[in-house]
């Protein structure tokens, strides 16, 4: 799933293009209706046409709604720029730009709206270049322009073709195992209760799960989940979702919290980031300069500490920390952007290094800056973490060469992330040899073991389950790890393993009403000629060899030899018999055996080799003793 975000100035036609596109109309309140001007986020879906899903975040264009734009842009993958064919470059172009810019948006396409308006191929021509002159050195500088009208549907094919080129080419986005939702609605559903929306970032959410709002920390539990007004049981990062919240009330929310999982994150005042100045700034940022900080769906009162310099000229960065006014939560990582209150002006942006500094550093510190720049490559924790998610499961001596941390700090890394719950360690405690893996990782291991399974299930309904050889080449993993993940998955009750078998736990055989009819047949068999029941052939040919394998996996059969079988509750006061014959005698024969049972030679055979190989007994001669 990904999220494509609208941009462009005030009436150049975003939310006209998105409904033209989705048949959605994503301005939602009357007064954006009345007013003819998109003045909070819309949200709207579309289905491409190879049948991929893309979340849509219709974001208001004029300047006294930018704060409302701020707040939708967080989480989008692709940029739909907008541009009006007849009006080309204006004021709120130029933002929107700078900050996609500063958010570090890479994907993108310009869409140069009302061209049915426009007849001269040369003003055209003009506002295209305008545009291409514009966007150059910034994170959208390759984005393609594409004149296109809502009104008359042209251009549309065309622009439909390029979002979906683009979007094959984006990432999957990563699934950290830290799920955080930047709530950017509130609102009651009757019947239902409280709902809050937003984009998923980091990790997955599951109904039933208890999650926390912070700030101020509230706990509540996960109702229900939906997304496109579909319900779901599992949101996935970069999905649009909507969370139906239990025990707490909308008076309780607000935008800009943010929803995650109890202990994941704590609430900050104070973070470390590298901060840029857009060139277009009216002035140099001093130190301790006040400043609205835009942060996911946030925004708070800030001051900027300058760690390096003076004062901060338009167009340089340089490292600062911002003092917030209010808690906010902050990822590492996360992009923000900061503006000038008064009178309203985008003043740059950057990213967040370190969410919870230990103090506020003193100015001009040679070692506060080396600190700093050697975060930007992130903490051993970090470091050691992403390589892990890189290159999946692996042998703790492989990730720590790999990290390029020195041992004992890599040492100290992973046994806080195990002891975090972060990763995943297999086998019995961290050693060198031990394979782990992320909790996302685990997840997504899990994910493919269960889908390999279900659908071997499906193919083979009548077998109980699938070799254990098949799934591990299905799986395609090492022998050891294939080992490790099997027994994880059996502790945590998701498969069951059988002689030489692993099925889902919740797999059943159901035989149909014939079937189980050819299985009393057979059984009622077995009953009459318990010491000399049908062979192996006659049993297969009487129900198929996917029933009989069945029978022999729930144990209600048990196979000797090649053509011998019983039924298990024979065999087992056979044994029983024999057992106690030779702690009585010191001894039996296979005549004896024979004659205890009134069967021939072949059954009689079948069963003292069998007990041979099964270590109940030992040949001496002619003669079994128990071993």
């Amino acid at each position: 799933m990904h999220v494509l975000g609208t941009a462009g100035h005030v009436d150049h036609g975003k939310s006209t293009l998105v409904k033209a596109l989705t048949g959605i109309d994503p301005d939602r309140l009357r007064e954006e209706k009345e007013r003819e001007m998109t003045i909070d986020l819309g949200f709207a879906w579309l289905t491409l046409p190879s049948g991929l899903e893309v979340s849509i975040v219709d974001v208001p264009g004029h300047e006294d709604f930018i704060k409302n734009m701020l707040a939708g842009v967080g989480g989008i993958d692709v940029a739909l720029f907008v541009i009006a064919a007849d009006e080309g470059v204006m004021p709120q172009t130029r933002e929107h730009l700078a900050i996609l810019d500063l958010l570090g948006v890479h994907n993108g396409v310009v869409a140069l709206t009302k061209s049915d308006l426009v007849n001269d191929p040369e003003w055209l021509a003009l506002v295209e270049a305008d545009i291409s002159e514009l966007f150059a050195g910034t994170t959208l500088a390759n984005a393609a322009i594409i004149p296109v009208s809502a009104k008359t549907g042209y251009g549309l094919p065309e622009l439909l073709a390029e979002l979906e080129r683009i979007l094959s080419n984006v990432p999957e986005p990563a699934d950290l195992g830290r799920p955080r939702l930047p709530i950017d609605r509130v609102f009651t559903v009757a019947g239902f209760g409280t709902v809050v929306t937003g984009t998923l970032l980091d990790g997955q959410l599951h109904i039933g799960q208890e999650v926390e709002i912070l700030p101020p920390g509230i706990h509540t539990r996960i109702r229900g989940l939906q997304s496109h007004k579909t319900k779901i049981d599992v949101a996935k990062p970069s999905s649009r979702v909507a969370v139906n919240l239990t025990g707490v009330s909308t008076e309780q929310l607000a935008r800009g919290q943010v929803l995650t999982l109890p202990g994941l994150f704590e609430p900050t005042q104070l973070v470390d980031a590298r901060l840029r100045l857009l060139p277009s700034a009216p002035k140099p940022l001093r130190h301790d300069a006040s400043v609205d900080l835009f942060l996911d769906a946030a925004v708070v009162s800030a001051r900027v500490r300058l760690l390096e310099h003076r004062e901060l000229l338009p167009g340089e960065e340089g490292w600062v920390q911002l003092r917030t006014e209010e808690p906010i939560v902050a990822a590492r990582q996360g992009r923000f952007i900061v503006r000038q209150a008064s009178p309203s002006l985008t003043l740059g942006g950057g990213t967040i290094v370190d969410p919870h500094p230990s103090r506020r550093y003193r100015r001009f510190r040679p070692e506060v800056i080396a600190r700093l720049e050697q975060l930007v490559h992130g903490t051993p924790q970090e470091i050691l973490l992403s390589t892990l998610e890189r290159l999946g499961p692996v042998e703790v001596a492989e990730l720590m060469e790999a990290s390029g941390l020195n041992p004992a700090e890599a040492e100290g890394a992973l046994s806080a992330l195990h002891q975090s719950g972060q990763i995943i360690v297999f086998g019995n405690g961290l050693s060198s040899a031990s394979y782990v893996v992320t909790t996302a990782g685990w997840s997504v291991l899990e994910e493919r073991l269960s889908a390999v399974l279900a659908n071997y299930h499906r193919q083979y309904p009548l077998r109980v389950g699938m070799p254990r050889e098949e799934l591990k080449s299905r799986l395609g993993l090492a022998t050891r790890l294939f080992q490790d993940v099997l027994a994880m998955a059996v502790s945590k009750g998701i498969i069951v393993e059988g002689q030489g078998t692993v099925r889902l736990a919740d797999h059943r055989v159901q035989l149909s009403q014939e079937q189980q009819a050819r299985v009393n047949d057979l059984l009622a068999a077995f009953d009459r000629e318990p010491y000399a029941p049908p062979s192996y052939a006659e049993c297969e040919q009487a129900v198929g060899p996917d029933v009989l394998a069945t029978l022999f996996e729930n144990k209600t059969l048990i196979r000797l030899s090649d053509s011998v079988v019983f039924r298990t509750e024979v065999y087992e006061r056979m044994v029983e018999a024999v057992v106690r014959r030779i702690r009585t005698e010191g001894k039996i024969t296979l005549a004896q055996v024979r004659d205890m049972f009134g069967t021939s030679r072949k059954y009689a055979q079948a069963l003292l080799e069998y007990l041979d190989e099964q270590r109940v007994t030992r040949r001496v001669g002619d003669e079994r003793v128990l071993r």
